[in-house]
């Protein structure tokens, strides 16, 4: 976020802005008491910048709004040199975890693709079917085909307001859906893993029989808090997720980030029973995590003791979602009411439950 404390205590904020003076693009300081107040400034410095004025922000020193100014200069910038400017901007008021996925897709599938492109070539055929391949070449996910659309235009938004231009969305041809069917368990393997569960106990085998009864998604299991869980009202509340991700500019290294949902459908209410609860009994109560202890459970641990009980259930090789999917099978399988299915799974429109299950 270019965010740091200085040696006399301020936080000082850094962001891009145009000298017209010099003809290139500096970066420019904000300060402030505390860590926030120095992101809100810079915030604020970055919406000011985005204004397409010509007039000068008081205190500048000479910097203008860099709208009117770069508008003459937007036949010589690369589509990648925008795409990082829009990074820089989002970094502000986005989450950490999208952010790093919108570097991620930029650095994996646009920047070799179509990042000499000049702003001018981007509305031409030549730019679409360039990414165009990387996905047939790729063999890329609908998912991530998706993604790539989405970021790409979010960009184009950002270079149209920026330089005064008015390149059209990115529109792919249509995606070949080639939708697997949704892998759950079958009944067999649920008999074996629950025998595997249930013939002695510790915190993981408690958490593969709790993701099977309620369908909560692997980053919410880790980050699952005793104060969500509600014995008396008989209730579970999914507030947070917790995922390992990569460190911005340091490739190699990861860290564990706990964060709100994926969405804020996600942040819901379950309901539990009796038996459900019985689960929670044998783990320790003292600490705020239920499976974690003093912190969230590392979610690569549980994949890896889950691949383990699997091998000893004789269950092939699965991966961990594959008990939401067994989850929400069942309760289909049960005639429950779909609505109220999807509220539980955390889903923003029964259409997703419907088309998935």
């Amino acid at each position: 976020e270019n965010i740091r404390k200085r040696a006399d205590g301020r936080w000082e904020a850094r962001y891009k802005a145009f000298d017209k003076k010099k003809c290139r693009t500096v970066y420019r300081s904000v300060y402030g008491a505390t860590y926030m107040e120095a992101k809100e400034k810079k915030f604020a410095a970055i919406e000011t910048l985005r204004r397409p004025s010509t007039e000068k922000m008081p205190g500048s020193g000479g910097f203008e709004a860099e709208g009117n100014i770069l508008s003459e200069r937007a036949d010589q910038v690369r589509f990648m040199q925008v795409a990082q400017e829009w990074l820089d901007v989002i970094a502000v008021k986005c989450k950490y975890s999208t952010c790093i996925k919108y570097r991620s897709v930029c650095k994996a599938h646009l920047e070799k693709t179509t990042g000499e492109f000049l702003l001018p070539e981007i509305g031409n055929k030549f730019f679409t079917q360039k990414i165009s391949d990387h996905i047939s070449e790729k063999n890329l996910s609908e998912s991530i085909q998706k993604s790539i659309c989405c970021v790409v235009n979010q960009i184009l938004t950002f270079a149209n307001r920026k330089y005064a231009l008015s390149i059209s969305a990115l529109r792919l041809p249509p995606v070949k859906s080639g939708k697997k069917p949704v892998e759950t368990l079958s009944k067999t393997e649920q008999a074996s893993l629950f025998a595997c569960t249930t013939s002695r106990t510790d915190r993981f085998r408690t958490a593969i029989r709790f993701c099977l009864y309620t369908g909560v998604r692997l980053g919410e299991l880790c980050a699952l808090k005793w104060s969500d869980v509600d014995c008396k009202g008989m209730t579970l509340t999914v507030n947070r997720t917790v995922q390992r991700i990569a460190v911005s500019g340091q490739p190699t290294k990861t860290i564990l980030l706990e964060s709100d949902p994926k969405s804020e459908s996600s942040k819901r209410t379950i309901p539990v029973t009796t038996e459900i609860l019985g689960l929670l009994d044998g783990l320790d109560k003292k600490q705020p995590y239920v499976f974690g202890g003093d912190k969230p459970l590392e979610p690569r641990t549980m994949q890896y003791r889950f691949q383990n009980i699997l091998r000893e259930a004789a269950v092939g090789s699965r991966h961990f979602h594959i008990l939401r999917h067994t989850f929400a099978t069942n309760c289909v399988e049960s005639c429950m009411d779909v609505k109220t299915l999807s509220e539980i799974l955390g889903h923003s429109s029964v259409k997703i439950t419907l088309s998935r299950y």
